[in-house]
C-alpha cells in the first residue's frame, strides 16, 4: 500500500507531499520527508544525468561542468538511436527497513516518488500508478492560475491522488 506520494519540482523543491494514514503524527510526516528527499540521490544515479550518460557525451569534461553547460543550453542532450524509448519509470529507487521507494521523472525533469509499505504485486503495475500520478500532476498545472514551480494545491489533484492510493491499497 502506497504511504506517501510526493512530487519534486526540477530544482528538488517539494510541489507536493503526502504522508497516508500516518494517524497524525508530525514524526512520520518529517520521516517521509527524510526518505522522499534521499530518494534524489537514487534518482540522479538511475535518471538521464547519470555520471555515464553525461561521460558519454563528453568524456573530457567533469560532470558539475557539463550539468551546468546542459542546464544553461549551450551543450545539446545526446539523441537517441532510432527506436529507443526513454524511459521515465525508474523502478525501486531504494528500500528502508520499512518501506520501498519507487521512482519517475517525466521529461521535464519533474520527479514523482512513491514509498509503499510493502511490495507492490506487479512492475507494470507500479507504472501504471506513476502514469496516473503524471497525469492528475498535468492536469493540475494546465490550469492557466497555476504558477510554475510552486506548490500544487489543487483540490482535485489531492483528490485524484488519494483515490490512486485507496484503490491501489484495495486491489
Amino acid at each position: 500500500m502506497i504511504v506517501c506520494a510526493a512530487v519534486l519540482g526540477q530544482t528538488n523543491n517539494p510541489l507536493y507531499l503526502e504522508a497516508f494514514q500516518t494517524k497524525g503524527k508530525q514524526e512520520d510526516v518529517l520521516k517521509f520527508h527524510y526518505i522522499v528527499h534521499c530518494a534524489l540521490d537514487a534518482i540522479e544515479e538511475k535518471g538521464p544525468m547519470h555520471r555515464s550518460y553525461i561521460s558519454a557525451l563528453h568524456p573530457a569534461a567533469t560532470p558539475a561542468s557539463l550539468l551546468t553547460k546542459l542546464i544553461c543550453g549551450t551543450v545539446a542532450a545526446p539523441r537517441k538511436a532510432p527506436g529507443e524509448i526513454f524511459d521515465t519509470y525508474l523502478g525501486m529507487l531504494y528500500p528502508t527497513e520499512d518501506y520501498k521507494v519507487y521512482g519517475y521523472i517525466s521529461n521535464t525533469r519533474i520527479k514523482f516518488i512513491l514509498v509503499v509499505d510493502e511490495m507492490l504485486q506487479k512492475e507494470d503495475e507500479v507504472r501504471m500508478v506513476f502514469k496516473r500520478f503524471h497525469t492528475a500532476y498535468v492536469d493540475a498545472v494546465s490550469n492557466p492560475f497555476y504558477t510554475t514551480s510552486t506548490p500544487v494545491a489543487s483540490k482535485r489533484f489531492d483528490a485524484s491522488v488519494r483515490t490512486m492510493v485507496t484503490s491501489l491499497g484495495t486491489s
